[in-house]
């Protein structure tokens, strides 16, 4: 997973040509931290089909805001640069795999 910047994320969802899963996060978010690891294992399933990024709303606020981030975590999973789906709260990886695992192919 990495982080990113204004500049390249747009960027990303322009050039990328895999799905993009994008977890809207701070550091003082206490449901931010549990969903972490659950995001890994899913990144780590789907090696290959999802690049999943990491943006700080704290560092980028301006992204939130573009994307109407309110509440965190947010995870959204953009396809050809548009929104596919969209999970506001701390959910499992199971729950990951219910609603963005179809979305993958």
């Amino acid at each position: 997973m990495e982080n990113t910047m204004p500049g390249s994320f747009n960027e990303l969802l322009k050039t990328h040509d895999k799905p993009i899963l994008v977890d809207f996060w701070a550091e003082w978010c206490g449901p931010c931290k549990m969903v972490a690891p659950e995001l890994e294992k899913f990144a780590q399933a789907h090696q290959g089909q999802v690049t999943v990024v990491k943006v700080n709303i704290d560092e980028k606020p301006e992204l939130a805001q573009q994307y109407g981030v309110q509440s965190i975590p947010t995870l959204m999973l953009f396809k050809g640069g548009e929104i596919a789906e969209k999970v506001v709260g701390a959910i499992p990886q199971a729950h990951m795999e219910k609603v963005f695992a179809p979305k993958l192919a």
